[in-house]
């Protein structure tokens, strides 16, 4: 079951955080989140999954960036969120994805326990200016049914920046 956009303002401060709040964000089942100024992209253009793949930082101007067609950008939302007891999903804004740009191609889903700043991974179809602080992306609950364990990864629990790929320290070197 999805939370409905009133449940979610109901349980702010309690399963739900996110901050900053603004409740004309809220949406009838979700929440919108921003784009925050900060980028990165990888400084190679052949990524390696057994290795530390090094990527530098952007900053989006004020007149935009404008983003390259076949190339990742790994952003983060400007809001912070931490969830208790419910699955946090992200999904692309509809608005965002018409003019083809997509915003969070495999991870949307979250677990529950999760605390930090959402990576975004966006590659854009055709050439596209984006702005920082620009409502890009929804976030939505489902209830949890059954006993669970929370998110303790140390990957990524905790972020406080955009967070490139660590799935390196997956494999046993």
């Amino acid at each position: 079951m999805i939370l409905s956009g009133k449940e979610i303002a109901r349980r702010m401060g309690g399963d739900i955080r996110i901050d900053p709040y603004k409740p004309e964000r809220l949406n009838p089942n979700s929440y919108n989140l921003s784009l925050h100024e900060k980028l990165l992209v990888y400084d190679h253009p052949t990524l390696d999954m057994r290795r530390e793949n090094t990527a530098s930082p952007l900053i989006i101007p004020k007149d935009g960036l404008l983003l390259e067609t076949g190339k990742l950008y790994l952003g983060r939302t400007q809001e912070y969120t931490e969830t208790q007891n419910l699955v946090p999903m992200l999904e692309g804004r509809s608005s965002i994805g018409r003019l083809g740009l997509f915003v969070h191609i495999t991870a949307g889903f979250g677990d529950v326990g999760f605390k930090g700043f959402w990576t975004l991974e966006m590659f854009c179809v055709q050439p596209i200016r984006i702005y920082a602080g620009v409502e890009i992306c929804q976030i939505f609950y489902h209830s949890l049914q059954g006993d669970f364990d929370t998110y303790k990864s140390g990957k990524y629990q905790g972020n406080t920046d955009v967070q490139p790929s660590l799935l390196f320290k997956d494999f046993d070197e």
